[in-house]
C-alpha cells in the first residue's frame, strides 16, 4: 500500500514537471512536482512522499554551497559581516508582530504562536514547537506555506523587479566533469550528512555536507559544483516534499491555519522588502543578493533560486545560515520558558487551609 502511494506521488510530480516543462513555465523540476502534488493533495489523493530521498536530495544543495566557498568568497566575509548584523534584529522585528498576530487575531495558543511566528527551518520549529507543548499539525501547515508561498512569489520578483534571469546554468553535466571529483563529491554529501547527524548538527543533510565540501574546495580538491542532473534531481524532491505536505489537509485547517500562514508571509514580505531596500540603498549588497538574502524562504529552496538566478550563492545561503541558528539558539530557551508556564497553569491548587 505504501508502495503504491509513493509510486502515486512520484508520478503525479513527474506529470507536473513535464507540464512545465512543455509549457516553459520557471523552474520546472521544483515548481511542476510542487504544484502537482499540492493540488492532488487538496483533492484528497493518498500521495505519501519519499522522506530519505528528499532528505538525501538536500545534501546535492549543501555540496553546491559548499563548493561555492572559494578564497574569494571568504575574502568578501567582513563586508558580508555588516550584512549579517541585520539579522538578529530582523527576527526580533518578526517575533514582535508575529507572535502577536497568531496568538490574538488567529487564537493560536501561545506556544504555537511563538514557534509559527519564527522563521526557522520546517523541521527544527515543528519539533521545538512540538516539545514544548505546541500544536504539531498546525507548526506544519504554517512553515510549509510560508515556504511554499515564498517559493512561488519569489521568481516572479527576481524576474519583474531585479530583471533577473532564471535560465542561469545550474552546473555541468555529468558528463564533463572528472570521474574523481564525483566520487569525492558525492562522499562529502553522505559523510557530511550522517556524520553530521551524529554530532547532532541542525540541518544535517544541509549543513553537514557544505561545511566538508567548503573544506574541500578551499583546499582545492574541489572546483566544480555537483552535476547538472543532481541539481534538477534535488529541485524534483525538494518541490515533492512541499506539495506532500499538505496530504490530509481539512477544509478547517485551510479556513484557519493556512489562511493565517498566507496572511502572515504577506506581512513578512513587507518586512522584507524594507529589509532589502536598506541594504540596497546602503551600497552593501545588489538588489539580487539583498532580496533573496532575507526573503524568508527555506535555505534549499533559496538556494536552488540563487543557482538558478546567478547571484552569489555564498552571500546568500550566509544569511539563511545565520537566520536560522539565531532562531535556534533561542527556540530551546523559549520551549524551557513555555514549558514551564505550563507546568504552572496545570499544577494542582494547593489544598484548602482547615477551618
Amino acid at each position: 500500500m505504501a508502495i503504491a502511494r509513493r509510486l502515486q506521488t512520484v508520478v503525479a510530480a513527474a506529470i507536473g514537471t513535464a507540464i512545465f516543462y512543455a509549457s516553459g513555465l520557471p523552474l520546472p523540476f521544483l515548481f511542476g512536482p510542487m504544484f502537482a502534488c499540492l493540488i492532488a493533495a487538496l483533492c484528497g489523493a493518498k500521495l505519501k512522499g519519499l522522506e530519505l530521498i528528499s532528505v538525501g536530495a538536500r545534501t546535492i544543495l549543501g555540496v553546491a554551497v559548499g563548493a561555492s566557498v572559494t578564497p574569494q568568497v571568504v575574502g568578501q566575509l567582513p563586508q558580508m559581516a555588516v550584512s549579517v548584523a541585520f539579522i538578529p534584529p530582523y527576527i526580533a522585528l518578526i517575533a514582535l508582530i508575529g507572535i502577536p498576530f497568531f496568538s490574538r487575531i488567529c487564537r493560536f495558543d501561545r506556544t504555537t504562536a511563538y514557534y509559527a511566528a519564527m522563521p526557522g527551518g520546517l523541521q527544527e520549529m515543528v519539533i521545538f514547537g512540538a516539545q514544548a507543548g505546541g500544536d504539531m499539525r498546525a507548526l506544519s501547515l504554517v512553515h510549509t506555506t510560508r515556504i511554499l508561498v515564498t517559493v512561488t512569489i519569489a521568481p516572479i520578483v527576481l524576474t519583474s523587479l531585479f530583471g533577473a534571469s532564471l535560465d542561469n546554468p545550474i552546473g555541468e553535466p555529468a558528463a564533463n566533469l572528472p570521474a574523481v571529483e564525483l566520487v569525492v563529491m558525492a562522499l562529502a554529501a553522505i559523510i557530511g550528512w550522517k556524520g553530521g547527524e551524529r554530532i547532532g548538527l541542525f540541518g544535517a543533510s544541509i549543513l553537514g555536507p557544505l561545511i566538508l565540501t567548503a573544506i574541500l574546495s578551499l583546499a582545492g580538491v574541489v572546483h566544480h559544483r555537483p552535476p547538472s542532473e543532481a541539481i534538477l534531481g534535488a529541485q524534483f524532491f525538494i518541490g515533492m516534499g512541499i506539495g506532500v505536505s499538505y496530504v490530509g489537509v481539512t477544509l478547517g485547517e485551510l479556513r484557519r491555519v493556512v489562511a493565517a500562514a498566507i496572511a502572515f508571509v504577506l506581512i513578512l514580505a513587507v518586512l522584507t522588502a524594507a529589509l532589502t531596500e536598506t541594504v540596497i540603498l546602503s551600497g552593501i549588497a545588489s538588489p539580487l543578493n539583498a532580496f533573496l538574502a532575507f526573503a524568508p524562504g527555506g535555505q534549499a529552496e533559496m538556494a536552488v533560486l540563487a543557482i538558478v538566478s546567478g547571484a552569489d550563492l555564498g552571500y546568500v545561503v550566509a544569511h539563511h545560515l545565520t537566520r536560522i541558528v539565531v532562531v535556534i539558539i533561542v527556540a530551546p530557551l523559549a520551549a524551557r520558558v513555555f514549558a514551564a508556564q505550563h507546568r504552572r497553569i496545570n499544577a494542582p491548587a494547593p489544598p484548602k487551609p482547615p477551618d
